[in-house]
């Protein structure tokens, strides 16, 4: 005898879970529940209705991962982790509680209004944290950069010419104050920044090693044959993206970066404004900086030629394409728009080109 079909909302805390369960034809809860975020007593509690039903459970992608999911998958009950930005919201309605919140996701899960998002293997999510760790360790050492740039401005320091260059840190090396306490906690500073230096080198290297590895060696040389993007950032698109399949085309991919425009459409008006800016940060920061590139005449540059060594010649081909008609694209829309503009239109744009190629959607025969 076939089961029948139950939906759990799951909202998530770091030390509860509350739990609201419904069947398919009830408007309320048939179980409500709170559970202690424990793998044991989350196990046990569905577990018992996996005896039963069919389980289909939810809750938002949050602060607490994907463990919870991981934790119902091991058990046989099905799980999806889904989009808190969108989930609908009733203007009106003005309470907000952890019960509401479970209930709330459940119905709204039931009626398939909920969007799931990717979840990773666990391999997949350990390589996407070493990469996001070079990211933090960036802004920590630009922290600590505008840490001695404070200290000094507050003491009437201040150098002439780029901030950082090699002849800038020289300048700070030499510095030396009259008071013993300044000259420690200045010291200290640079001590701050050096380490965070080295960390970032070790970080950085790290991905190196794992950018050749059997699972990303082919890709990373695809992605490094565009212009724009070496190393680094073709591991950050790739581990954020994971599976460039899951979007059906290339508008999906872009809305996905939040590089499509914003549009509102009433009647028989239709009005187009900026960049919607939701979905993944990282990539749209890194395919922004990578259209920056384009700005230049199309050519391939020595370091350009050393990373297309051996890949396909007609990667190659698609590569030298997207220069030509993005480069076209920039001067376009930057002789008439802001260039900022213009070059959000290009990492629009080269988001397209990068779903293409890593689809196998480009056109041309394998």
């Amino acid at each position: 005898m076939r089961q029948a079909i139950v939906y759990a909302g799951n909202d998530v805390h770091q030390d509860f879970i509350e739990v609201a369960v419904y069947r398919a034809d009830e408007n309320e809860p048939f179980i409500e529940k709170r559970l202690v975020n424990d793998r044991g007593v989350v196990q046990k509690f569905y577990k018992k209705l996996v005896e039963e039903y069919d389980v289909r459970a939810c809750y938002e992608a949050g602060g607490c991962g994907y463990v919870v999911y991981r934790w119902l998958k091991e058990i046989g009950a099905g799980c999806d982790v889904i989009a808190p930005s969108l989930i609908p919201k009733r203007s009106g309605d003005r309470i907000k509680t952890d019960k509401r919140d479970a209930k709330k996701i459940g119905r709204l899960y039931r009626s398939g209004e909920l969007v799931r998002v990717h979840v990773p293997s666990a391999s997949e999510e350990a390589d996407r944290a070493l990469v996001r760790l070079r990211e933090q360790i960036l802004k920590e050492l630009n922290q600590s950069r505008q840490y001695i740039l404070k200290f000094l401005q507050l003491r009437g320091y201040r150098y002439e010419g780029s901030n950082w260059t090699q002849e800038h840190e020289f300048f700070l090396k030499r510095l030396k104050f009259e008071n013993k306490h300044e000259q420690f906690v200045f010291d200290r500073y640079l001590a701050m920044l050096e380490f965070k230096k080295i960390e970032l080198r070790e970080i950085e290297v790290g991905i190196e090693h794992l950018s050749v590895s059997n699972q990303y060696a082919e890709p990373v040389k695809k992605l490094r044959s565009f212009r724009g993007i070496d190393t680094l950032s073709a591991m950050t698109i790739i581990t954020e993206v994971i599976d460039f399949k899951r979007f059906a085309g290339a508008k999906d991919f872009m809305g996905f970066l939040g590089l499509v425009p914003s549009q509102y459409s009433s009647g028989g008006s239709r009005r187009l404004g900026s960049i919607t800016g939701t979905g993944n940060r990282r990539l749209r920061r890194v395919f922004v900086e990578a259209a920056w590139h384009y700005r230049h005449k199309p050519a391939v540059t020595k370091a350009l030629k050393d990373r297309q060594n051996d890949i396909a010649v007609e990667v190659k081909e698609y590569s030298w394409k997207a220069q030509q008609r993005l480069s076209k694209k920039y001067w376009r829309l930057a002789n008439r728009k802001e260039k900022n503009i213009a070059t959000v239109a290009v990492a629009r744009e080269l988001s397209g080109f990068v779903w293409s190629l890593m689809t196998h959607e480009t056109g041309f025969s394998r």
